[in-house]
């Protein structure tokens, strides 16, 4: 029992042999999926002879937590310590649910062609991240990537994806996203393509689960502005749409980050459907009803730049107009090609109206 590091299959078999949690030495290492077979394992754990074993009656039920944690300043340094690193069970672990989590961002058509990146924070100075030009579908073990925080590739045979440093602007300023997961879902999308910054205070799960979702304004995929523009809105909103572009969501593991996108993609296509039947006059909770669900994300270790607006604020939707949002030209700085206004036209109009006006009084 001098061994420190436990996989999935250490873990089953010291519970077929008998033994519990209890004999797990003090201070070993668990890789994520020998922490699922100790939750599972809670209950009976079927023995290759077909008896049952149970780990300890007194161990505490435990939630499903994949954030992976490091020792602050233990990142390898040499080139031989990064292998040895990135080919260790632990992160090995991680890039494979990585890969599982690309198969069903393509299984729910989140992501067309190559779109979409994934990323996990593994040290002070080390990222995994998804490559450039493969299907999240169809991506590998092989062809995960290692960066540094500035972006450099660290180690992976396949190129790292680009937009990783959209990603890496998040982690610098937000501690607390520690992976980070970009799509393209069509509802979500479509709020991003249309400006709209989606309604608050319509359904309670979205409320504590994703809390505000946020809008970045367009900038180049993959450019130090878009990193810029993302980074900063990201701080405050675990969710943010990038304005023709798509979503990108942020959490404390990979499967956090994950699922808010499956929340902004339903709670998006839920809104959009709810406004079809009753225009603009949707439905909200109240203001108190809204505090009290900012009061449990807290309790859920999410913070919330809401936790000290008034009630009337919370419910606010007076600017989300499903389908009357425009963009209103700068006047003072015209689109190019678009046409002027006719002063004279201008004035004839105005006194049409007025005419229609007074004859209804």
């Amino acid at each position: 029992m001098s061994k420190k590091l436990f996989t999935a299959a250490d873990i089953e078999a010291l519970l077929k042999s008998g033994r519990t949690v209890a004999d797990i030495p003090a201070g070993a290492v668990l890789t994520p999926s020998a922490k699922d077979v100790l939750r599972d394992g809670l209950g009976p754990v079927r023995a290759g002879g077909g008896s049952s074993v149970s780990v300890s009656a007194s161990a505490e039920p435990i939630l499903p937590n994949y954030e992976y944690h490091w020792t602050p300043g233990s990142d390898p340094k040499t080139p031989a310590e990064i292998q040895a690193f990135f080919n260790s069970p632990a992160i090995v672990e991680i890039k494979q649910r990585m890969v599982d989590i690309g198969k069903r961002m393509w299984a729910r058509e989140y992501t067309d062609g190559n779109g979409g990146n994934l990323t996990i924070r593994v040290g002070d100075n080390l990222v995994l991240c998804t490559p450039t030009l493969v299907s999240k579908g169809f991506m590998t073990l092989e062809q995960m990537c290692l960066v540094d925080m500035e972006g450099k590739q660290l180690a992976g045979k396949f190129k790292r994806t680009s937009e990783c440093m959209t990603h890496l602007a998040i982690m610098k300023r937000q501690p607390k996203a520690k992976a980070c997961c970009h799509a393209h879902p069509p509802h979500g999308t479509a709020f991003a393509v249309a400006g709209v910054q989606p309604p608050t205070c319509m359904i309670p799960e979205a409320e504590v689960f994703l809390g505000q979702i946020g809008l970045a304004e367009y900038q180049t995929p993959g450019s130090p502005a878009n990193a810029e523009v993302v980074g900063k809105a990201a701080v405050d909103h675990m969710a943010v749409l990038m304005v023709n572009h798509g979503v990108i969501t942020w959490g404390k593991d990979i499967e956090d980050a994950y699922w808010k996108m499956e929340n902004v993609e339903s709670y998006c296509k839920t809104v959009w459907v709810a406004s079809q039947l009753k225009g603009g006059s949707l439905l909200t909770i109240t203001g108190g009803q809204a505090k009290e669900l900012i009061a449990l994300r807290k309790t859920l270790g999410m913070d919330d730049k809401r936790a000290n607006w008034q009630e009337c604020q919370l419910c606010d939707n007076s600017d989300f107009q499903p389908g009357t949002v425009c963009r209103v030209p700068d006047q003072a700085a015209p689109l190019s090609g678009s046409p002027k206004l006719d002063p004279e036209a201008e004035k004839l109009v105005q006194a049409l109206t007025d005419q229609i006006l007074a004859s209804m009084k």
